[in-house]
Formats: structure tokens, C-alpha cells, sequence
């Protein structure tokens, strides 16, 4: 499951996300959110060929919990995880060696 350009109709549970198996990228934001907007060619480049990479795109805001029990502040925020577990975090990115360097810390 490479790139997904749209965020989730229904964000998934933090058990869920928890026991998603494999690497998983976990992406908070709003389609309204500038600095999401912007960093959206980063992302899809980084993401977009990886078949062994699951993105997760979640509408974050007022009244949503699971970007709350990831302690989300600004978007995007990025988790990248490794069998439910979280091993590394881009918020923000800038760069696309940012996002390479991430993706191989939830591919080691």
C-alpha cells in the first residue's frame, strides 16, 4: 500500500495502529493545512513506489484522539512505524533525505 493521497474517511484506532504489522508511515494533517499542501510532493515522492511501506493518511484536528495519543501538534506529522512501534518522526519535512533517511529507519 504505497502513497495514499487522501486522508481516511474513518481514522483507524490506536489499537489498530498499533498492530499494524510491518512498516507502516502513519501521516497526521488536513487537506486545508499549507504546510501540508507543500510537503505533499515530498511525501509522495519518498512513499510512492513502496509496496513494503503502508501509508496511513489521517485528518487530524479538534475532537480527534488518535492524534492526541500520538502527542500531535503540527502538521504534517509523520510516525513511522515498525510493527506497532514508533522509530522515527518527521514533522514538518522539509527535505526529501529527511524522508529517505526515515523510511530506512522503519525499513531496518
Amino acid at each position: 500500500m504505497p502513497y495514499a493521497a487522501q486522508h481516511l474517511a474513518q481514522p483507524p484506532s490506536r489499537d489498530d495502529v498499533d498492530r499494524l504489522p510491518g512498516a507502516t508511515v502513519v501521516e497526521f494533517g488536513t487537506p486545508w493545512c499549507g504546510h501540508c499542501q507543500r510537503a505533499q510532493q515530498l511525501i509522495e515522492t519518498a512513499l510512492k513506489d513502496r509496496a513494503d511501506i503502508a501509508h496511513v493518511k489521517v485528518e487530524d484536528g479538534p475532537g480527534q484522539r488518535l492524534g492526541r495519543t500520538f502527542g500531535v501538534k503540527l502538521w504534517p506529522t509523520l510516525v513511522f512505524m515498525k510493527d506497532g512501534k514508533e522509530v522515527a518522526r518527521l514533522v514538518r519535512p522539509h527535505s526529501g533525505q529527511e524522508l529517505q533517511n526515515a523510511v530506512q529507519a522503519v525499513l531496518a
